[in-house]
């Protein structure tokens, strides 16, 4: 799933396999646009720590 970027300022997790103390399902996250992320099929979200970090960008929906 391709986000439109830089409309999507915050997204819901919808899944955090292999990130389970990093992200919370049903949390929502702000986006920090990363237009080679996005080439890569990745999101940089703000998350638990207050860090921006990259994760699938499937793990995540817009709002």
């Amino acid at each position: 799933m391709q986000l439109p970027y830089p409309e999507t300022k915050f997204v819901i997790c919808i899944n955090n396999k292999n990130y389970p103390n990093s992200l919370e399902i049903s949390k929502i996250y702000q986006v920090i646009p990363d237009t080679t992320a996005i080439k890569y099929q990745m999101i940089r979200v703000i998350e638990e720590s207050n860090e921006d970090y990259l994760y699938p960008s499937n793990y995540f929906i817009p709002i």
